[in-house]
């Protein structure tokens, strides 16, 4: 069963252990790397999720809160373990990480920035929801803007 767990001094080495299939290493940066930003994002709320399997830490989600227009919660980085992809824990995580966040009730959407070639990432955030903005970053222009609109109930 999935869990999200948080990052402590206890199991950050093995949060920074995971690896990244080789198709994921041109899209997302190295575990180490999302921790650190979780700390250098922390005045904007960064909150960077360990994702357990039966207590096991096989991947990792950093949130963080993006007060621009539209004010959104901004998921920076997910990812599973390539040991651990293909099972649909990428898609269970991402359903947990959506329901806290829609718990919160601080923004109404989830913004997520997605290689355009990524297709395994982006059918995992097309299934959960998501839907592209067409806006293009200049600074990203290789990637979609996808947002995540939380039903109006659950706020």
């Amino acid at each position: 069963m999935i869990q999200l767990v948080p990052i402590t001094e206890d199991n950050w080495l093995e949060a920074a252990a995971l690896r990244l299939s080789e198709e994921q290493q041109r899209f997302l940066d190295r575990p180490i790397g999302i921790l650190a930003r979780g700390y250098v994002y922390r005045e904007q709320n960064a909150r960077v999720f360990g994702v357990a399997e039966d207590g096991q830490l096989i991947g990792l989600a950093l949130v963080k809160d993006m007060d621009e227009e539209p004010a959104c919660y901004d998921l920076q980085q997910f990812m599973v373990d390539g040991r651990f992809q293909n099972r649909g824990f990428g898609s269970e995580a991402l359903a947990q990480i959506l329901s806290l966040l829609a718990s919160e009730g601080r923004y109404g959407y989830v913004e997520v920035c997605v290689n355009r070639e990524d297709a395994p990432a982006l059918h995992v955030y097309e299934k959960a929801g998501f839907v592209d903005t067409g806006y293009v970053d200049e600074s990203c222009p290789d990637c979609l803007n996808l947002m995540y609109h939380f039903p109006t109930e659950k706020r």
